[in-house]
């Protein structure tokens, strides 16, 4: 096979129900700097990442979204912090593996949208 030499992923995008719910959510909530919106799009900035919030295009398009793992240092205080914000979490943090020497915690949350999601630390 020959090597593409993708780099990263450069944006996500996340079906929602509400455009003006989800950004409040995603803005006030989970803390991301939002870009700007246009046209029933609203765009956010997650590390390198661009976020992507629309109503489905067509038909095809009309299903909850992929899981978006956000990465963060404590996620203890994170958790606590989305909660006193009004995220609906799923679970509390939890180990889910090990690589090597490094654990794997992460907590599920549902966006206003429905969608599930997790916030992730690697101790």
């Amino acid at each position: 096979m020959k090597n593409l030499a993708i780099e990263s992923i450069g944006q996500i995008a996340v079906n929602v129900k509400d455009v003006t719910r989800a950004v409040s959510f995603y803005k006030d909530v989970i803390g991301l700097p939002l870009l700007f919106e246009s046209n029933g799009l609203a765009f956010f900035q997650c590390g390198e990442t661009r976020l992507l919030l629309s109503l489905p295009e067509k038909a095809e398009f009309d299903h909850p979204s992929s899981v978006l793992y956000f990465k963060v240092d404590k996620l203890p205080s994170t958790v606590m912090s989305m909660k006193e914000a009004g995220a609906d979490f799923i679970d509390e943090p939890h180990m889910v593996g090990k690589m090597g020497n490094t654990e794997i915690w992460m907590a599920f949350f549902k966006d206003g949208e429905g969608n599930t999601h997790a916030v992730m630390s690697e101790v």
